[in-house]
């Protein structure tokens, strides 16, 4: 389970995030909504251990989350908005280099594997990431969140970009690995979305989260007003 206990930011006199209570258990997937500067990120950096909060804690199935700390860092992956990768290697070789930082060592073939469970067709696993869509990129860091067999995957809107397509298939991958367990935390913008791929859903305004409700009691319309209303 992911849990924030009264998790406070602040820097200065700004409180970028207050009091946060939240908890995340392992097969669920949970869209946090807010305008830009509402505290997603923050609260992603927390969770990451990138950052120290001013009060409250984080904790990643029991262990306290700290900058620095290998027990938590194990079980987290994240894949950012734009995902970092080198254009003039292929998909397999980033990912052969990026789980190989990780602690891991695959053959090719299970290499392979793990790209095409995350989506990639398998005639991409050999071209250079410089050819690939952006879509094509968020799959390859699916892929090494994959290999570091993490129990949780935090997402920094990525969908944004992503063409209607692109998007379902995304979504498809997301619902794939909630089935397998995987618990996903995914800040976003995408309303409809949200409805569509989540299991809970959180609205966050100036720092605080507002609301948290699940996907089976709300519909996109519904959703959508009271995003509206909450903003």
């Amino acid at each position: 389970m992911l849990q924030a206990i009264n998790l406070t930011k602040k820097y200065g006199k700004h409180v970028a995030l207050s009091q946060l209570n939240l908890s995340i258990d392992k097969g669920e997937i949970f869209c946090l909504l807010g305008q830009n500067g509402a505290g997603k990120t923050t609260t992603i950096n927390l969770f990451l251990g990138l950052i120290e909060p001013t009060s409250g804690e984080v904790l990643v199935n029991g262990i306290p989350v700290k900058p620095n700390n290998n027990k938590t860092t194990q079980m987290i992956a994240y894949i950012p908005e734009v995902v970092q990768l080198y254009g003039n290697l292929s998909g397999i070789d980033n990912l052969n280099f990026f789980s190989r930082l990780a602690g891991f060592r695959y053959a090719n073939t299970e290499l392979s594997i793990f790209l095409s469970k995350a989506g990639l067709q398998e005639t991409a696993h050999h071209k250079k990431l410089s050819s690939y869509s952006k879509g094509m990129r968020q799959k390859v860091g699916i892929a090494i969140a994959l290999s570091k067999n993490a129990d949780y995957i935090f997402m920094d809107e990525p969908i944004s970009g992503l063409d209607p397509k692109a998007t379902i298939e995304f979504t498809k991958i997301c619902k794939e690995l909630s089935q397998d367990g995987t618990a996903i935390f995914m800040a976003t913008h995408d309303i409809f979305n949200a409805v569509n791929v989540g299991t809970k859903i959180g609205i966050m305004k100036e720092g605080k989260l507002l609301h948290n409700t699940s996907t089976d009691s709300i519909n996109a319309t519904e959703l959508q007003n009271l995003y509206l209303k909450t903003i």
